[in-house]
């Protein structure tokens, strides 16, 4: 199976990124050489399952099919009813991501689809970056142009956001060198301000599912459990197993996704946790700027110092 990807950062919230790009019906408002876009029988752009009909620049005709549209975390994803490719099989998704460092927006754009076999490793190129790489050009371009406003009335995910504290930054180096620094589940105090006498308890390796990390964060002792380490996602999640802090069944962890227009890394860092609102109000800011967005910026600073 291929895949083509491109992802890159819009300077624009999500909100008013997300305004421009829902419509299934609306590709020739932003991505070059499309025309003639309608909706079959009738049907609504955001009615799941609507199909979309358009035209190519050189006359070619494309079918298209809604598969999921979710306002919560600003995607959707369809497939071909008529392919513009000779391939089969293909299932594509926009989605996007707020830069809570900012008011930015990540945006990726993927596909998988199986190609003949004689056409191996042909069009993962041709749809990264004429198709999707084109699209995102485009768009930031008319982004910039008419500057557009933040659509009145609307709330961020819909509602509560997908997690406690949700964290998330741009580092200006490829993800797989973030990552060899992240990933070192005992090597945070080598990065973190706030983070020092680092060990994995028992010796155990820090690439080790159930390892426990034993430090100090400034004058609290803390434990805490890998529950989970992906070298596809490039992400793990951790639980707190000891800490002087009050809350209870705290469970956090970084993911890296590419910026492939620039070579950049996009960062997340999810919490959650119980605890009193009165406890929350101190906990969730400290959290977010403490230790996630904290762990960013001296990461970044890092490997900034490095390539120098």
């Amino acid at each position: 199976m291929a895949r083509a990807y491109a992802s890159t950062i819009i300077d624009a919230p999500v909100e008013t990124v997300w305004s421009l790009i829902r419509d299934f019906n609306g590709l020739p408002s932003w991505v070059p050489g499309i025309t003639g876009s309608a909706i079959e029988d009738g049907l609504d752009a955001d009615v799941v399952g609507c199909v979309r009909a358009f035209h190519l620049a050189d006359g070619t005709l494309v079918r298209e099919r809604l598969l999921s549209l979710d306002d919560h975390r600003y995607s959707f994803s369809y497939n071909f009813e008529t392919p513009a490719f000779p391939v089969a099989d293909y299932c594509a998704r926009v989605a996007l991501i707020p830069v809570t460092n900012g008011d930015a927006t990540f945006a990726e754009w993927e596909a998988t689809f199986d190609e003949r076999p004689e056409d191996a490793g042909r069009f993962a190129g041709i749809i990264a970056d004429g198709v999707f790489k084109a699209g995102w050009d485009a768009l930031k371009a008319r982004i910039a142009r008419e500057v557009p406003q933040k659509p009145g009335g609307t709330v961020r995910w819909q509602g509560l956001p997908p997690h406690k504290v949700f964290c998330s930054s741009v580092i200006d180096a490829p993800v797989e060198t973030v990552w060899a620094v992240i990933r070192d589940f005992a090597g945070m105090a080598d990065w973190h301000p706030d983070i020092t006498r680092m060990h994995m308890l028992g010796g155990a390796r820090p690439d080790k599912v159930s390892g426990v990390r034993d430090f100090l964060f400034g004058e609290g002792h803390l434990n805490e459990e890998l529950i989970q380490l992906c070298d596809r996602t490039r992400s793990y999640t951790y639980r707190i197993t000891k800490s002087p802090m009050p809350w209870l069944h705290y469970v956090s962890g970084p993911r890296l996704r590419p910026v492939t227009d620039g070579n950049r890394t996009f960062g997340t860092w999810f919490g959650d946790w119980t605890a009193s609102p009165a406890d929350d109000v101190v906990l969730i800011p400290q959290v977010h700027h403490g230790v996630y967005q904290a762990a960013f910026d001296t990461v970044a600073t890092r490997l900034n110092v490095n390539r120098r």
